[in-house]
């Protein structure tokens, strides 16, 4: 296996899995500064196909290409992602029909001549000798050689040390088995934010662990890429549907800083400049400030009382920019977790309570 974007090896390449139905994910993509967007290879799972997503994927910025992921959706002329119009890859699971494999093919080509195949660990039983011949039916009915396929292995859900620990061996099992190819670059996603943050404590901030990070430290001696589920969960949405408290995901260095806001009187606008001030004030705030991302920026505005609370599409949306940009200066910060190689520093991660 190689890095991915041939002669670019000592940068890191981040996959984060995003939902298109989240508005909030895909509007923290419009803002992500445009030096780093050659960095990011968002992966966008397709829930519904209107002209809405394809505008959205219009708007993302220069140099950044999504991979989509329709797997979720009838296999359709709706679902030809070469009909789209759009720069993307499309993702390519195991067990597609020979149809979607042809017309994946058929947009691979259309675009970069690039596809993501996504294998994910909790449903992979069959075996080494299975996913060959899975694979190579994938390269036929496509047309793409593997040095034309980058490699995704999605080890799901990862919530507590338990789930790490019983997901490392089987990662580190397929990406034994992935070295028999010639892949263009290979990614260990997992991810680990709770599927529902109803059950958190109110109006103070509650650190999470980021067991999907720790999970990819672990695997350093491997060398692959990180991709995780943004501040989303990879599990589907549970029981937050009618929780519209001000809720603020604050990535920090080994965690999560969940804020949830329920503070009584005053108007909305107030209780979200409560959350803001009391962020802005933790010692978990980037030392960058505003500078830090478009999301931190947006955060402080409300702290200072610069403009509304928004709406939870637009917690969403601070969150995740945050997010993307401390996990690129994670990344990239060649003495402790990244730059060539992205070696994690020595030692036993540290370890965080969750609240799962």
């Amino acid at each position: 296996m190689v890095p991915a974007h041939g002669g670019r090896a000592v940068a890191p390449v981040y996959r984060p899995i995003l939902a298109s139905r989240r508005r909030g994910e895909l509007e923290a993509l419009n803002h992500l500064d445009p030096a780093a967007a050659p960095l990011v290879a968002p992966i966008l799972e397709v829930s519904a196909v209107d002209r809405s997503i394809s505008d959205a994927l219009r708007r993302l910025p220069t140099g950044l290409l999504p991979a989509v992921d329709v797997t979720a959706l009838p296999d359709s002329t709706d679902t030809e992602l070469a009909r789209w119009g759009v720069p993307l890859m499309p993702v390519v699971g195991l067990a597609e029909s020979e149809r979607r494999l042809i017309a994946h093919g058929a947009a691979a080509r259309a675009y970069a001549r690039r596809a993501l195949v996504r294998v994910r660990v909790a449903h992979d039983r069959a075996g080494p000798d299975a996913d060959t011949t899975a694979v190579e039916r994938i390269w036929r009915y496509t047309g793409l050689a593997p040095e034309e396929c980058d490699l995704l292995v999605d080890a799901g859900d990862v919530c507590c040390p338990a789930d790490v620990r019983v997901a490392e061996p089987r990662v580190r099992r397929l990406l034994d088995w992935a070295r028999r190819h010639a892949w263009c670059s290979a990614t260990v996603a997992a991810g680990g934010m709770p599927p529902t943050l109803s059950r958190l404590p109110t109006d103070e901030p509650v650190r999470l662990g980021r067991w999907d990070w720790q999970l990819w430290q672990r695997l350093a001696d491997v060398g692959v890429d990180y991709g995780d589920y943004g501040v989303g969960s990879a599990l589907p949405d549970s029981g937050d549907a009618g929780d519209r408290l001000p809720t603020v995901r604050y990535t920090a260095e080994d965690g999560w800083w969940v804020y949830r806001w329920s503070r009584r009187g005053g108007r909305g606008d107030e209780r979200f400049a409560d959350l803001c001030r009391t962020l802005v004030a933790a010692s978990h705030w980037s030392s960058a400030g505003a500078a830090f991302s478009w999301g931190d920026h947006e955060l402080l505005r409300r702290a200072r009382r610069g403009a509304g609370a928004g709406s939870p599409a637009n917690w969403t949306a601070w969150s995740t920019s945050h997010h993307l940009a401390h996990v690129l200066a994670a990344l990239l910060r060649p003495d402790d977790t990244g730059g060539p190689g992205w070696r994690p520093p020595p030692g036993p991660p540290q370890r965080g309570r969750s609240l799962r």
